[in-house]
Parts: structure tokens; C-alpha cells; sequence
């Protein structure tokens, strides 16, 4: 188990869980995540651009 606010640590994890509110909104592999378009994938874009 690993838990983790940067994305440059959990988008290698096989099976990720996101949390919203104390309930499970999402979860699914990196990719399947950034596919479905919804919490993971804005708070990534977020983030990968802050780190540019």
C-alpha cells in the first residue's frame, strides 16, 4: 500500500484509489484514469503543470 500526493510517485502503482470527501471516486491504472478524463486525470494535468 502506498499512499501519496505526487503524482510522480503513484502513477507507477498497478492499482490506484482516489479518494474524494473520505469516499472512493475513482480507481484504475494510471492510464485507465487519465482515459476516463475525471478527478486523477485534472488533478495530474494540475500538477504536471506546476511542475514545468
Amino acid at each position: 500500500m502506498l499512499v501519496s500526493h505526487r503524482f510522480s510517485t503513484v502513477h507507477v502503482a498497478g492499482h490506484i484509489v482516489v479518494l474524494s470527501h473520505g469516499r472512493v471516486a475513482e480507481q484504475g491504472s494510471h492510464a485507465q484514469l487519465l482515459a476516463a478524463d475525471g478527478d486523477y486525470a485534472d488533478l495530474y494535468r494540475t500538477q504536471a503543470l506546476a511542475c514545468r
